[in-house]
């Protein structure tokens, strides 16, 4: 499902599960990558990425609405915590977004500290509005808090889907390469940063973000009236 490798001092975690919709395994194996990462020390920075046309495509809906309300409660708490931990992550974190990145998928890249997006095929899009949908508060709240207030407000509202052109135009994304080179741009841009890699880093991200990480803590069985992305 998903695969590590060390570039210098750059982790490269690739996720290779078909659309990449988070599920609890694949959440599993996503923390275990983590941890060793965060073992590794410093000097160390992450760059993540997906396989073929999908970055991630967010929750898995069709699992999650078979589950019974405390269970699918549970597993949003465990993509929430993702999310929390990639935020306050004590290593500089790049989301290098080879396709599709849609709801949950989006947001994890903007839980990262930089984003370099594929041009020409994929999206970044809050598909809520056309779903009918509500947002978890921590979903709203790291969205509100990675995007400008303008952008922040088009991405809810509007549903757009944007191309990586449109994405930094907007200050979603802050770089776009091609196909081939979207990883590679975002290890160069996360390797002259790998020294920064210390356990200060995640105390200061935490303090810059404390009403972030209370809303994703939010208990999810009071939003789960909807179908969140």
């Amino acid at each position: 499902m998903i695969d590590l490798q060390r570039d210098g001092d750059v982790f490269v975690l690739r996720l290779e599960r078909d659309e990449n919709r988070f599920r609890p395994d694949f959440l599993d194996e996503i923390s275990r990558a983590l941890d060793e990462v965060e073992a590794a020390g410093t000097p160390a920075a992450l760059v993540t990425t997906g396989a073929g046309k999908f970055y991630s495509n967010g929750l898995d809906l069709d699992w999650m609405q078979a589950q019974g309300r405390d269970a699918a409660a549970e597993y949003m708490q465990g993509v929430l915590a993702l999310f929390a931990r990639t935020l306050t992550f004590p290593a500089i974190t790049v989301a290098a977004m080879n396709g599709h990145a849609f709801g949950a998928g989006a947001q994890w890249a903007l839980a990262h500290d930089y984003r370099v997006m594929r041009s020409g095929r994929g999206y970044f899009c809050m598909p809520e509005i056309d779903m009918r949908s509500p947002l978890h508060p921590g979903m709203t709240a790291i969205i509100q808090a990675r995007l400008p207030r303008q952008s922040a407000h088009e991405v809810i509202v509007t549903g757009t889907r944007y191309t990586a052109e449109h994405a930094l135009s907007r200050c979603i994304v802050d770089e776009v390469a091609p196909e081939e080179e979207v990883v590679s741009r975002a290890v160069a841009l996360a390797a002259p940063l790998a020294g920064k890699a210390d356990p200060i880093m995640s105390t200061l991200k935490r303090d810059m973000y404390p009403e972030t990480l209370e809303h994703l803590l939010t208990d999810s069985r009071k939003v789960l009236g909807g179908a969140p992305s």
